[in-house]
C-alpha cells in the first residue's frame, strides 16, 4: 500500500502546502496570528508549531534527527518567532523531501519500534504505515490552519494534491 513513490509525492505536497500556509500566515498581523483560534493547538502559530514538533518528532525516528526537546503538551510553543518558525519549516521539508527520495520498499518493509511519550509505552509498528499516519497528521492540522487563515482573510489557495504535484513515478 505504502511505497517509496508515495512518501516522494506526499513529501512534495507537504513542502508546497507549507509554503502556501506560510505564506498566507505571513500577511496576517502575528497578533492574529497567535489569536485563539477554536483549533487543538489554539492558534495558527500554535499549530503551525506543533506540526513542525511532530515532523522533528517523527523523523528523529525514521532518520535521526535530533528528536525536539520539548514535550508534547509544549509543542505549540517551540519557536517563538515566525520568521524563525518559518525558517525551521523550509529546512525540515528539505530535509524530509532529501530523506523521501533515499527510502525504499525494504525500508518501508520492516517495522518501527520506539517510546511514545503520548502513549507511555513502547510501542512497534510497520513503518509504512506510521508513514501515512506522519502525513495525515500533517495534512489534518493544516487543515485547521488554513480554516483559520481563511477565517482571517488570507486564503492559502488550492489544497487539493494533484493540483499540486505531479503523479508519482512507479517505484
Amino acid at each position: 500500500m505504502i511505497t517509496p513513490a508515495y512518501a516522494r509525492t506526499m513529501a512534495a505536497y507537504n513542502a508546497e502546502m507549507n509554503k502556501r500556509i506560510y505564506a498566507a500566515a505571513g500577511r496576517l498581523d502575528d497578533a492574529v496570528r497567535r489569536a485563539e483560534g477554536g483549533a487543538f493547538w489554539n492558534s495558527i502559530h500554535g499549530t503551525l508549531n506543533h506540526l513542525l514538533w511532530a515532523d522533528r518528532m517523527w523523523m528523529s525516528r525514521f532518520a535521526g534527527w535530533p528528536a525536539p526537546t520539548a514535550k508534547l503538551k509544549e509543542s505549540a510553543c517551540l519557536i517563538d518567532d515566525f520568521a524563525e518558525l518559518s525558517l525551521a519549516r523550509q529546512e525540515a521539508d528539505r530535509g524530509l523531501s532529501d530523506w523521501a527520495a533515499q527510502v525504499d520498499g525494504e525500508w518501508l518493509a520492516m517495522d518501527q519500534r520506539w517510546y511514545s511519550g503520548a502513549a507511555q509505552r513502547e510501542i512497534t509498528a510497520p513503518r509504512g504505515f506510521l508513514l501515512a499516519h506522519m502525513f495525515n497528521h500533517q495534512t489534518h492540522h493544516r487543515g485547521q490552519v488554513h480554516a483559520m487563515l481563511t477565517r482571517a482573510g488570507a486564503d492559502p489557495g488550492d489544497t487539493d494534491l494533484f493540483l499540486l504535484v505531479q503523479p508519482p513515478m512507479a517505484d
